[in-house]
C-alpha cells in the first residue's frame, strides 16, 4: 500500500500543498512547528476518520477559512482517491473515489497506517485509557465488525449512564426500564471482549518476537489482555452493581474500563521496567502493528513516524531503520543527517519551513 499524492487546502498551516511521495523512505525535516507532524495527521485523519492530536476538528481548519480539504491518492493494486471535506460548525464530508460515504465506518480499510510517535513511547507508562485506544484504532482498522461494535457500545454506555442519572434525581423511578439498556451493552460488550482477547493474544506472539530480536533474546516481553469483567459475567455483574451505579450516576463495570499488562521478564513493565525497557517494548508493539495487518490484510501498511527517531537510542534507531525498508514510511525530524547515517540507501528527502514543502531530492545514506 502506497500513498502517491498529498494535497491540502487550508489545513492547519499549509494553505496549499500537492506534494507527490516515494515509494519507501520520505523523510521530513525541519525545525519545530513548522508543519511536519500537521501533514501526517492530515494522512492518519484519511485513514481513520479522527485526528491524532484533538477531537475538535474545526482546530484542523486554518485560522480565517470556513474550511479544509484532504486529497489523498492511495495505491493499493487499483489506485483509490480519499477525500476529506472538513467545515467549522459541520460534520466532516468524506468521499471515496468521488462517491460521498455516510458512515465512517466504510473508510477503515482504503488506507492502513500505523504511526509511532513521542506519546506512543509512553503506551506501557501511560493510563488505561490511552492503551484502550490503542486497541481501539487498531481493531477499527483491522475490522469494521468491532468498529460497529464499538460504536453501538459507546451509545448504550451514553444512554444507560443518563438513565442512571435520572433514576438517581428521580427517586428511583425509571428503573424498570435499566435491564433494555443493560441487555444492550452486554451484548455489544462481549463481542468486544471476544475481538480485544484475539487481538492482545496475536500482538503479544508478535511483540514478543520482535522484543527478543531487538535485545538480542536477553528480555521476553508478553502482553496481557485484562478485561474488567469476564464475557460470561457481564450480564450478571451490570444487574449486581446497579445499586451503586445509580448512586454513582455511571456504569462501574465494562469494556470502557479494561486494560492491557505489559510484562517484562515475567514483571509489570510499568512498575519495575527502566525507560529503556519500556521504550524497547513500544517499539516492538509499533513492529508488531505492521506485521498484524500485513498477515490479516495482505497489505503493507504505511508507517508514520513521528519525531520518535531523536528519542530513541542509536541501536534502537539502527534496528527500526532496518525493519522499515520494506513499506512506504514518513519520517519527520529536525535533522535529517543522523537518519540517513542509517537509511543506507537513496531517500527523498522534504525540507519543511513554515507551511510550505521542498522537495531535496534523493539522499544516499552512507
Amino acid at each position: 500500500m502506497v500513498i502517491t499524492n498529498v494535497s491540502l487546502l487550508n489545513f492547519r498551516n499549509f494553505n496549499t500543498l500537492s506534494l507527490n511521495l516515494r515509494e519507501n523512505l520520505n523523510i521530513f525535516s525541519g525545525a519545530n512547528a513548522q508543519g511536519k507532524t500537521n501533514l501526517l495527521e492530515s494522512i492518519y485523519l484519511c485513514a481513520t476518520g479522527r485526528s491524532q492530536r484533538t477531537s475538535l476538528l474545526k482546530e484542523l481548519i486554518q485560522f480565517g477559512s470556513d474550511s479544509a480539504h484532504i486529497k489523498l491518492t492511495v495505491r493499493a493494486g487499483a489506485a483509490n482517491r480519499i477525500d476529506l471535506h472538513l467545515r467549522k460548525n459541520e460534520k466532516k464530508g468524506v468521499a471515496i473515489n468521488g462517491v460521498a460515504i455516510k458512515n465512517i465506518g466504510d473508510l477503515f480499510g482504503v488506507l492502513y497506517v500505523v504511526i509511532f510517535s513521542p506519546e506512543d513511547l509512553n503506551l506501557i507508562k501511560s493510563g488505561p485509557a490511552d492503551r484502550r485506544r490503542f486497541m481501539d484504532m487498531e481493531l477499527c482498522q483491522l475490522s469494521k465488525v468491532y468498529y460497529y461494535e464499538i460504536q453501538q457500545y459507546v451509545k448504550a454506555l451514553k444512554q444507560r449512564n443518563n438513565l442512571l442519572k435520572k433514576i438517581e434525581s428521580a427517586g428511583g423511578q425509571l428503573r424498570d426500564t435499566l435491564p433494555v439498556w443493560d441487555e444492550n451493552l452486554a451484548a455489544h460488550g462481549v463481542k468486544i471482549i471476544e475481538h480485544r482477547k484475539k487481538f492482545i493474544e496475536s500482538m503479544s506472539l508478535l511483540a514478543g518476537e520482535k522484543h527478543a530480536a531487538i535485545t538480542g533474546g536477553k528480555e521476553k516481553l508478553e502482553i496481557i489482555y485484562k478485561p474488567n469483567v469476564a464475557a460470561e459475567d457481564f450480564a450478571e455483574k451490570l444487574a449486581k452493581n446497579i445499586r451503586r451505579d445509580i448512586q454513582l450516576g455511571s456504569s462501574s463495570i465494562g469494556v470502557h474500563k479494561d486494560d492491557l499488562l505489559f510484562l517484562v521478564n515475567g514483571s509489570d513493565g510499568r512498575v519495575y521496567g527502566s525507560q529503556g525497557q519500556q521504550r524497547t517494548a513500544a517499539l516492538s508493539v509499533k513492529l508488531a502493528e505492521i506485521e498484524l495487518i500485513k498477515k490479516e490484510k495482505k497489505l503493507l501498511p504505511v508507517l508514520l513516524l513521528d519525531d520518535v527517531m531523536s528519542e530513541l537510542d542509536e541501536s534502537r534507531q539502527t534496528y527500526l531503520v532496518k525493519k522499515i525498508t520494506e513499506v512506504q514510511s514518513l519520517i519527520t525530524c529536525t535533522g535529517a543527517e543522523d537518519f540517513l547515517k542509517r537509511a543506507g540507501s537513496a531517500n527523498t528527502v522534504f525540507r519543511v519551513i513554515n507551511g510550505t514543502i521542498f522537495n531535496e531530492g534523493d539522499r544516499h545514506g552512507s
